[in-house]
């Protein structure tokens, strides 16, 4: 593509995003501030569930300062990293999740009993059905 400095549609920076201190910015801004087409734009919010900016009564797409901060997110997977649009998909999905010990930390003393109960509800039972299978 020559010397455009222009690859698939992307501007090659590496330049974190800078937020402007508006609040909404149009499609056109959205593709200088991150170096995306408008029509990858458009593509990727038909793949990214989470990436749906709002439309004015005009029709014309509103994008916030999360929307920026996700579609640079979603260019450094797509192209930094090299994932396919599923791969990004699920990286995206992954960083949402909280992991098993931020879930157990959160669980009350009353919630953890009930848990502790229930695991031994199911050791018995197994134990249990290893007796019945006895011969």
């Amino acid at each position: 593509m020559g010397g455009s400095g222009k690859k698939n549609g992307f501007e090659k920076d590496n330049n974190p995003v800078e937020i402007s201190g508006k609040m909404f910015h149009q499609i056109r801004e959205v593709s200088e501030i991150t170096g995306v087409k408008a029509h990858v734009l458009r593509y990727w919010e038909t793949e990214f569930s989470r990436l749906r900016p709002e439309k004015a009564s005009t029709g014309q797409r509103i994008y916030r300062d999360k929307d920026l901060r996700l579609i640079r997110r979603i260019k450094t997977l797509l192209y930094d990293e090299k994932f396919t649009i599923a791969g990004a998909k699920r990286r995206l999905a992954g960083e949402l999740r909280p992991d098993k010990s931020q879930i157990d930390l959160k669980l009350g003393l009353r919630e953890n009993q009930l848990l502790n109960t229930i695991l031994k509800v199911k050791r018995d039972l197994q134990n249990l059905m290893q007796m019945l299978n006895r011969p």
